[in-house]
């Protein structure tokens, strides 16, 4: 095993540790199973399913149901989570619908995506490694736990209050942020899917008024989920208020921006159009 190796395994047990953290403070004044807290149970779920899928998906050396499986846990955890909470009230199934239906609008996306393109590029070198590619298993398992945190404290939480304006708030945030990901997202398949934008790169649409407007959309989505989730926290349950702010951080210091705009850099950086786009686009928030 080699030391890249090594260290990689030690990524591992670093962010399962983190993983149990966030799961015993999320898990106070909520409700259980047997004795055990339901949002542990959860994020347990959360890692535990990655690493069932992992191991076929690594002796085949395919990423193909990665993405899928990411989408898929966020589904059968939420929807769990809701039925051993015996949750009833409407913040609770307004919560976990949000969750659920982004779900499923982007997993369905992403695993078209790359069934068409055959493979992701981005596991080429990982998927050789099976401690490497464990890395990449287990950080989504940690993305879905720390993303769907705020939703599933609030439907396993034992306070109940009832829905007031802030509630609409989020919704209304919620439906916006989606909206922007799925027009974002449809119009650059169509740009993509255009023989005649072979090489080129997309700047109509949305994509002319923000750089990635469909992480802007990610971002704000998961806000609103937050802003509904946060009037039934109480104590640690806080914790789960990580959920937008780990997205925002995923997404523009992390995995998301950096990585697509240093691949940009690379294929158009130099050319005039451009460069012109990158001065005048912003990054993430779109331009009125």
């Amino acid at each position: 095993m080699t030391s890249r190796e090594r260290k990689s395994l030690v990524v591992v047990a670093l962010v399962v540790a983190v993983g149990a953290l966030v799961a015993l403070a999320g898990s106070q004044n909520g409700a259980e199973v047997g004795g055990i807290p339901v949002f542990a149970l959860a994020a347990s779920a959360a890692f535990v399913i990655q690493w069932i899928v992992y191991i076929p998906s690594y002796l085949n050396r395919t990423e193909r149901f990665f993405d899928l499986t990411g989408s898929l846990t966020y589904i059968v955890v939420t929807i769990g989570v809701l039925v051993l909470s015996g949750a009833t009230d409407a913040r609770a199934w307004i919560l976990a619908a949000m969750v659920v239906v982004w779900a499923v609008r982007l997993g369905s996306f992403l695993f078209r995506r790359v069934s068409r393109a055959g493979s992701d590029d981005r596991f080429d070198d990982l998927k050789t490694s099976w401690p490497r590619f464990l890395v990449t298993w287990t950080l989504q398992g940690l993305w879905v736990m720390l993303t769907a945190a705020a939703a599933w404290v609030a439907i396993a939480a034992e306070s109940r209050p009832a829905l007031d304006w802030l509630a609409w708030v989020g919704i209304a945030l919620w439906v916006v942020g989606l909206t922007i990901e799925v027009v974002a997202d449809n119009q650059k398949s169509s740009f993509k899917a255009d023989p005649a934008n072979e090489g080129r790169f997309i700047r109509t649409g949305l994509w002319s008024r923000s750089r990635h407007p469909n992480y802007f959309g990610e971002i704000v989505l998961w806000v609103g989920v937050a802003v509904v989730a946060a009037p039934a926290f109480v104590g640690w349950q806080w914790v789960a208020i990580i959920s937008p702010v780990f997205v925002t951080l995923l997404l523009v210091r992390v995995s998301g921006i950096p990585m697509l705009e240093k691949k940009a850099d690379k294929r158009w950086g130099g050319e005039p159009e451009y460069e012109e786009y990158k001065r005048t686009t912003p990054v993430l928030v779109p331009r009125p």
